[in-house]
């Protein structure tokens, strides 16, 4: 059993990484801005500053809302089911 939960400290270095990562690549979207980078975007949404960083963490947000709270109920099986 060597998963995350017996291990607190690599799962906070992970967490950091993560965020660090995404820290970086919000600001590099900032760079590209000051540069007038063209994103080739298609709506105009798509070239405000940070637009995919924050779509990405809600999207992801999302997914895990309704997998914790629809797709959960509908798969979950009772306690006694193999009994």
């Amino acid at each position: 059993m060597s998963d995350a939960s017996h291990r607190p400290k690599a799962a906070k270095i992970v967490i950091k990484l993560l965020f660090a990562a995404c820290v970086t690549g919000f600001l590099i979207d900032f760079l590209f801005l000051s540069s007038r980078f063209d994103k080739h975007a298609v709506f105009e949404w798509e070239n405000w500053p940070g637009f995919y960083a924050v779509f990405g963490f809600v999207a992801c947000v999302a997914l895990v809302l309704v997998a914790k709270y629809v797709l959960r109920p509908l798969v979950m099986r009772d306690e006694d089911y193999y009994d």
